[in-house]
């Protein structure tokens, strides 16, 4: 049936720029720019879409630091002297402690799929690029798995939370660049959320 087939391609490449876009996010969360990346991240485009214009925001956030002040934003942020601003943990915007049971649903169901933690990886599983790391592995088809349980994974471990840290990025005083990013998150985090509600 070649509109069976048609329907699938185009599946397929709305998960490839899913993808994508949770690979980026991974990125940004999980290190400071690179003046390559930032230069990369310059010449994005967007359109008229929420997510198109958190493209174009992004881009002139790119333009306007350079690499040794996104470095410092990112240290103050999320490593800072003692702690960072935010603490980009899963069990912390859920209980208010590190290291909770969060922490361990999430290495429950990493084990449950047969993803392994990659050995430079120092920072807990629930650290929202890890998460981001693995939904985009996911939507890609890096892993055997079904899109029922690479919904699952994201109503488990990034919806109950992620938005709500996003936001507080937007928000923050410490954030110049990051405040595009966390607009970008934001967005395509909840898009996500609204496209699982819909039926398969």
């Amino acid at each position: 049936m070649p509109g069976a087939e048609a329907v699938k391609e185009e599946i397929d490449e709305i998960d490839i720029l899913r993808g994508a876009e949770y690979a980026l996010l991974s990125v940004l969360l999980g290190q400071a720019p690179s003046a390559d990346l930032l230069a990369r991240l310059s010449s994005l485009r967007g359109d008229a879409t929420p997510l198109g214009m958190a493209h174009v925001e992004l881009a002139e956030a790119a333009r306007a630091t350079d690499e040794t002040a996104a470095g410092r934003e990112f240290f103050n942020l999320f490593i800072g002297v003692g702690r960072g601003e935010l603490l980009p943990y899963g069990s912390y915007y859920q209980t208010g402690f590190l290291h909770e049971r969060p922490l361990a649903r999430v290495r429950e169901d990493l084990a449950e799929l047969g993803i392994e933690r990659a050995g430079h990886m120092r920072e807990p599983e629930d650290h929202i690029a890890i998460l981001c790391e693995i939904m985009a592995g996911l939507a890609r088809g890096d892993f055997d798995v079904d899109a029922r349980r690479q919904g699952q994974f994201f109503e488990r471990h990034i919806q109950p939370w992620a938005a709500r840290f996003f936001a507080d990025l937007e928000t923050t005083s410490a954030a110049k660049f990051y405040k595009s990013v966390g607009l970008y998150g934001r967005t395509f985090i909840e898009l996500e959320a609204e496209a699982f509600k819909l039926p398969n």
